[in-house]
């Protein structure tokens, strides 16, 4: 059972890990440290009980509020769907309401969390004077592939355990204790060709084995992903100069000088705050580059990255915290999340900060570490 595991394979996986970023203090769930791992349903769950149940918890604790008081609730999970579902989970175990609206979001890949807060903000539209609660995770206990195929093989390596829980609310109450308010969301996909939908792609081997490939072209992709979404958020938040500027150089490559490069909207103008995909060292500073972003713009995914790992959809708000942890978010603030994931598909977030941000270091997951960073972050290729 542990043929996969031959020297050829080994030195495969240790060149992934190598580049990919992350650190040695990073989370597997209990079922991955068996030899070999248990990828089964009962892991599963129990990975799920582990990391969602605390998570909800200690929200409901920083908010004061009870199970009940939650209207719409929403759980998002790429790669495991049991029955009864995760927000089923959810409800049973705390006992909510017979009348909450709840949502499972499945197979949206790290850019679930980012789109689960668009679905919320649209039903806080509908849904006055309501409570909505977004948990996001990815279950690694179903994940594991056992087999030899190096395109499939990528993802033993670089997904990690974590997850998230965030409230949004449309109460009038609430605009004294709100950390942010959300002001442009926009979502883009690519599922419509053929070559973007197969770039990364949930499927057997020859031997039968099920895993997920990820193929040579999805940097490519990304790119082509997040072009037409960061275009259209532009025409919301940029000034009118930078988009005259991106229209003037599109016309001229097209018409005049195809050689010409186009001009890449300067984001830094207006946004203070950016949340990457954390997928890998090398597609944060491919973002950062395409949007023209220095080392302090990426620090955020870098250190996440290394701390924690890539922790799917959960990750940029992992990315927020720490920069709350290290106070830099004020009131005015701009922050962009920006969520990328297999289909393919982006979802950009643009939140304001309302008040003033502090002493969050000792209230979240970089408790233990803050102080270290942001000196292990740019280990660079």
């Amino acid at each position: 059972m542990l043929d996969f595991l031959d020297q050829e394979s080994i030195a495969f996986m240790a060149k992934v890990l190598t580049s990919s970023g992350q650190g040695e203090r990073t989370y597997l769930p209990p079922a991955i440290h068996y030899i070999p791992p248990r990828s089964d349903h009962n892991e599963a769950t129990k990975e799920v009980q582990m990391v969602l149940f605390p998570v909800f918890e200690d929200l409901l604790s920083k908010t004061n509020l009870s199970p009940r008081d939650i209207d719409i609730l929403i759980t998002n999970c790429s790669g495991f769907c049991p029955t009864p579902s995760l927000s089923s989970i959810i409800i049973n175990k705390y006992s909510m309401r017979d009348n909450i609206k709840s949502f499972n979001l499945t197979g949206m890949g790290c850019s679930a969390s980012a789109l689960a807060i668009n679905m919320a903000h649209n039903l806080l539209k509908v849904h006055k004077d309501s409570y909505a609660l977004v948990l996001s995770t990815e279950i690694l206990s179903t994940g594991w592939y056992p087999g030899k195929e190096k395109p499939m093989m990528v993802l033993n390596c670089l997904f990690r355990m974590g997850s998230s829980g965030i409230l949004l609310t449309n109460k009038k109450e609430a605009q004294k204790s709100a950390k942010y308010k959300l002001i442009h969301s926009l979502r883009s996909q690519r599922a419509f060709d053929d070559k973007a939908y197969y770039s990364a792609f949930r499927e057997e081997d020859s031997s039968g084995m099920t895993g997920v490939t990820l193929r040579r072209d999805l940097l490519h992709v990304a790119g082509e992903t997040l072009r037409p979404n960061i275009m259209g958020l532009s025409r919301f938040i940029l000034p009118v100069t930078e988009i005259f500027r991106y229209i003037i150089s599109s016309f001229w490559k097209r018409f005049i000088d195809k050689s010409m490069d186009i001009y890449t909207p300067d984001f830094r103008l207006v946004i203070q705050h950016f949340c990457l995909p954390s997928s890998g060292r090398p597609v944060i500073r491919e973002i950062g580059k395409g949007l023209k972003l220095g080392e302090r713009e990426m620090e955020a995914a870098l250190v996440t990255l290394h701390r924690f790992g890539n922790q799917s959809s959960s990750s940029l708000w992992y990315e927020l915290s720490y920069l709350e942890s290290k106070e830099r978010v004020k009131k005015g603030d701009k922050v962009w999340q920006l969520g990328m994931g297999s289909g393919p598909k982006c979802t950009s977030l643009v939140w304001e900060c309302v008040r003033a941000i502090v002493g969050e270091a000792q209230k979240g997951p970089w408790d233990d570490c803050i102080d270290r960073y942001p000196n292990l972050a740019f280990d660079k290729d």
